[in-house]
Order: C-alpha cells, then structure tokens, then sequence
C-alpha cells in the first residue's frame, strides 16, 4: 500500500545531521512506493532542500520562523503538526536522536497516534511494513506492525543506510506559515560541553573509555586515537560519575545508544548498562588488563593489557596504515 510519508530534517549548526538521509531511506521503505516530503523546522534553513533531494527527498516542505532558531518542543511541534494538517500523511518519520525522543511522543499525542521508537530496522512482509525494535536492553528483539491509523517510527542513528546521493536529484520546496505562539520555553543561548568533532550519537567509530582510564588525562590517548580514525570519543558511567569526562559523552542505559562500525572499550568492564548502550555496534574491541572483564563476552576482538600501552600502540599503526594508503 503506497503511503505519503512525512521525514523531519533535523539540523545542527546549519547542518543536517546524517540520520535525516538515513531517516529518508526510511521513509522510503514505509512509502512503499509512495511519496517522502522531507520537513524543514528552523528560523533559515531552506537553503538545506538540496541535500534531502540528493538523499531521495520527493519534497520538501519548510517552515521558518525566528522563534524556531533552537529547538522547543512546543515550537517544533505547533510547526510540525501545521505541516501534517497542510500534507495529511499515512507515515511520519524521525531520527531517534535527543530531538526525536523528544518530540516524537509530543507530536504522535497529539494525534491520539501510536509510535514505534528505535527502529533498527524496517522490511515489507506479507503485505506489512515490518519494523523490528530492541528490547530489554537489547537482549531480544520484537518486530511490530501497525494495524491503524498512522504509522510513526523514529529510526536508530547508523543502523539504516542511506541512499546513494545523487545530486542530479531535485524537486520542489513550499513553505508552510505558522504562527508560534504560547512558548514555555525560550532558549537564550546554547553552551556546548561535548568535545568539538563528530558527533558520538552519529559516529562511525568510536572510542570509550573507563573507570581504567584513571583520570581526565587518561583521556588524552583515546582522543588522539578517535582523531586518527575520524572518530568520536565515548564514556561509561563510571568514567562520567569519577568526573573524568563530561555526562555528555556517556554510552549505555542512562546515556547515549551507539551502534558505530567500530567500537574500541579502553578499560571498560562491561555492566550491563554499558552493554546497553553499545552492544549492537558491529564490530567490538575490548582492551583490558582483566582477562575475566565481563567486556569481552560481548566483544568481537580482545587485548588483554595495559589501555596506556596498547592505544598509542595502535595509534601508531593506524597512523602508518593512513599514510601507506
């Protein structure tokens, strides 16, 4: 059954994040053959439109205004749901990022609609859009459909490629005028603590440390390391709670959800939160001085050893790699 599907765009920085292409190729699955209008929320960001068509965009629909500069849920949503009352979609999708978590329960309330949250996949079965979910910390797995009404998703940031970009794709851009009115919040400014870079959420690969890292230094190797493979530097709880990094960059349960190509753990243990948070990556590398840390149960490549003597070590490699390449 083709479906128009309504995709959001989610900017930063004047940037569109990945998982906006990745949330397009979504769509496209749950159009089934059906239109994706892409969604643009900010106070200048038409001149983004381009990049949504390249990813396979049909549309795009804006709405600007300077009230919606940073991001509010009761700003986003009052555009948001305009758009839905101009377009009237049988499918919304999102990014399952910080704004998408956000929102996405703001909006599907007020249309009295369900919502399947961090999707990690989605396939056309037996005549259903099949969508399958991590559960219980991502022990399992459960596959859902939607029976009526409107089918809402928001996707896992790196677990749906995008569409090859082409950019001799093009197509229209309307606007949508909205009046935002009513704001209970009102964003003065915005301070960034997380380290400057790629973002983790969205990272390819990434480099966590511990409670072994032993201090805000301990650090250092692991961010010349994240630097040479184009990567993001992550954290545990314990790592976080011992005030060595930022909560910013904190993975598992309470934190941030990675699923990057690479994922190197440098004197993580492994609780079960942490494992939360990362246990999907594909391909895991545990550095240890334990050879019994429970991090190497769920890891695909381990080194047991001193995390200071092994990562310049790899570093190195990864340095000579880069140049012989």
């Amino acid at each position: 059954m083709s479906r128009k599907v309504l995709v959001l765009g989610e900017v930063r920085d004047n940037t569109l994040r990945n998982v906006s292409f990745e949330a397009i190729a979504a769509g496209k699955t749950v159009a089934e053959g059906g239109e994706v209008v892409a969604v643009l929320i900010g106070d200048t960001v038409s001149s983004l439109a381009n990049e949504l068509f390249y990813y396979g965009a049909d549309r795009v629909v804006t709405v600007e205004d300077v009230k919606l500069k940073s991001y509010t849920p009761d700003g986003y949503s009052q555009a948001l749901l305009a758009v839905i009352e101009a377009e009237s979609p049988e499918g919304l999708v999102f990014g399952h990022t910080a704004l998408g978590k956000d929102l996405s329960p703001k909006v599907a309330g007020k249309l009295n609609s369900g919502l399947i949250s961090d999707v990690t996949s989605i396939e056309v079965a037996g005549g259903n859009t099949v969508f399958t979910r991590p559960i219980y910390s991502g022990k399992a797995f459960e596959k859902k459909i939607v029976t009526d009404g409107l089918v809402f998703a928001t996707i896992r940031p790196n677990n749906i490629a995008p569409l090859e970009k082409d950019e001799s794709r093009s197509g229209e851009v309307t606007s949508v005028s909205v009046d935002i009115k009513d704001l209970r919040t009102i964003v003065k400014e915005v301070v960034r603590k997380a380290s400057e870079g790629v973002d983790l959420s969205e990272a390819k690969v990434v480099i966590a440390g511990g409670r072994g890292v032993k201090s805000a230094d301990g650090f250092e190797p692991l961010k010349e390391l994240a630097t040479v493979l184009g990567g993001a530097v992550g954290a545990s709880r314990g790592a976080c709670d011992a005030d060595y990094c930022d909560y910013s960059l904190q993975i598992g349960q309470t934190g941030k959800v990675v699923t990057p190509d690479l994922y190197i753990a440098c004197g993580i243990s492994g609780a079960i939160q942490h494992l939360a948070g990362m246990s999907n990556s594909k391909v895991i590398v545990a550095i240890n001085k334990d050879p019994e840390a429970n991090i190497f149960k769920v890891a695909d490549y381990g080194i047991v050893g001193d995390l200071f003597e092994v990562v310049p070590l790899l570093t190195e490699e990864f340095k000579k790699l880069k140049v012989n390449a």
